[in-house]
C-alpha cells in the first residue's frame, strides 16, 4: 500500500498540492493547446495563400519560357539554363514556439541578375528567369510553412494527451484521495471526540 495514502494530516496537505499542481499543469496544457492551435491556424492560411501564388507565378513562368522557346529556340534556351547556377545560400535555423521546433530557413534574395548576356536574347527569357526566382523563393517559403504545421499539429496532439491524462485521472484521483483521506480524518476525530465524552463522563460518576 501507498503509505502516501494513510490518512495523515501530512499526506492530506501531499495529496492537497499535488491536486493543485495538477490543474495548474492542465492550465498550463490547455493554454499551450490553444496557442499552437492558433499558430497552426495562421500557418495553415499562409501556406493556402502560398500555394495559390506559387500556381500564378508557375503559369507566368511558363508561359514565358513558351514564348522564349518560340522566339530563340529551344536548343539555345536549352545551352543558356545550363549556365544558370545551382542553389547553395539555403540555411536551415530554428526557433522555438512553446517549446516546438520550428525550421527558419534563410537564403540569398538579392541577387537579381541573370547569369547570361542580355545581348542575343529575349525579354521573355528574363520574364521567365524572373518568374522561376520567385517560384524558387515561394517553395522555400511553403516548405518551411508545411514543415512547421506538420511539427505544431505533432506537438499539439502530445500536449491533448498530457492534457487529457491531467484531466480525466490525475486529477480526479487526487481528488478521490484527498476527500478519502480528509473523511477518514474526520471520522478519526469525530471518534476522539465521543472517547473523550465517554471518559469525562466516567470521570464525573
Amino acid at each position: 500500500m501507498d503509505p502516501n495514502t494513510f490518512p495523515t494530516k501530512g499526506n492530506l496537505i501531499l495529496a492537497k498540492n499535488s491536486l493543485a499542481l495538477s490543474r495548474q499543469g492542465f492550465d498550463l496544457m490547455d493554454k499551450k493547446r490553444n496557442i499552437l492551435i492558433r499558430e497552426l491556424m495562421e500557418l495553415i492560411s499562409a501556406a493556402t495563400d502560398i500555394q495559390s501564388e506559387i500556381d500564378k507565378t508557375f503559369r507566368e513562368a511558363y508561359q514565358s519560357l513558351q514564348k522564349a522557346n518560340i522566339q530563340m529556340g529551344i536548343h539555345v534556351v536549352e545551352a543558356i539554363s545550363e549556365t544558370v547556377p545551382v542553389e547553395t545560400s539555403i540555411q536551415l535555423k530554428r526557433r522555438s514556439v512553446m517549446g516546438t521546433e520550428i525550421p527558419y530557413v534563410e537564403y540569398e534574395k538579392g541577387n537579381k541578375k541573370p547569369p547570361f548576356a542580355y545581348y542575343g536574347t529575349k525579354i521573355s527569357l528574363e520574364e521567365a528567369k524572373e518568374k522561376f526566382d520567385q517560384v524558387k523563393e515561394l517553395t522555400i517559403r511553403l516548405a518551411q510553412v508545411e514543415n512547421s504545421a506538420y511539427r505544431l499539429a505533432v506537438n499539439i496532439k502530445k500536449t491533448q494527451k498530457r492534457a487529457n491524462a491531467l484531466q480525466n485521472i490525475t486529477i480526479p484521483r487526487f481528488e478521490h484521495l484527498t476527500r478519502e483521506i480528509q473523511n477518514a480524518l474526520e471520522e478519526k476525530e469525530r471518534e476522539e471526540f465521543t472517547r473523550l465524552k465517554v471518559i469525562k463522563r466516567m470521570q464525573q460518576k
